[in-house]
């Protein structure tokens, strides 16, 4: 049993302003492309904001809606509040600007941790670690806690406090998936290129399919 949780904070300064979880794909908003692949493989789903608004009218019923226990402390706040409330013992997080995110690369991920009795497993990208788009014990919520207890809300950090592997690209490609799926929109010239890129290659019942 697997929770999807969907990191949906941050001030979207870089956007000018523009709630990256909403930004159309389509004609359908960035998050729930999002929720339509968690659904293929967990059981629930969250999504951690300070601004629950936006998401009641466009959302299921299904999906939870909550918010950090502690605010302002960016992704380790919502990690935290996440875990907490998680109803199973493991949860897929991401962040709400990954268009891309893969439920292959996921179920890939949390098979590895189970077979070497790990906390957490998150993915290193062209050489970059993706903590959020990664498999965690959600029993790793008092950790958190004791980090962001100590002041210290770097994201990074939790690391330090857990058992973990990181997965680098070659060990998805070789079991046949693409590694964009850590691939996130943090700019308008970022949502520009993405969609310019998704347009050039989606066929007409993809298109049909996102704007159904």
């Amino acid at each position: 049993m697997l929770t999807g949780i969907i990191l949906a904070g941050g001030d979207h300064r870089r956007m000018g302003g523009e709630n990256k979880a909403l930004l159309s794909i389509y004609g359908v908003p960035l998050i729930q492309r999002q929720i339509r692949e968690m659904q293929t493989i967990c059981d629930e789903i969250i999504i951690v904001t300070n601004e629950p608004k936006p998401f009641l009218r466009i959302v299921d019923v299904s999906v939870r809606i909550i918010t950090d226990f502690i605010r302002g402390k960016g992704p380790l706040g919502g990690l935290h509040a996440g875990l907490s409330l998680a109803e199973y013992d493991e949860a897929w997080v991401v962040g709400c600007d990954m268009p891309s995110i893969s439920a292959q690369a996921a179920r890939f991920m949390q098979q590895f941790k189970e077979e070497f009795r790990l906390e957490a497993v998150v993915p290193r990208i062209g050489g970059r670690l993706e903590m959020l788009h990664s498999i965690y014990n959600t029993s790793l919520a008092s950790k958190a806690l004791s980090l962001l207890n100590t002041g210290d809300h770097r994201l990074e950090q939790f690391l330090h406090y857990i058992r973990w592997s990181e997965m680098d690209s070659d060990q998805f490609v070789v079991r046949g998936i693409e590694t964009h799926f850590t691939q996130a929109i943090k700019t308008t010239e970022d949502y520009r290129q993405f969609i310019t890129h998704f347009s050039d290659g989606i066929d007409m019942n993809e298109k049909h399919h996102y704007m159904e």
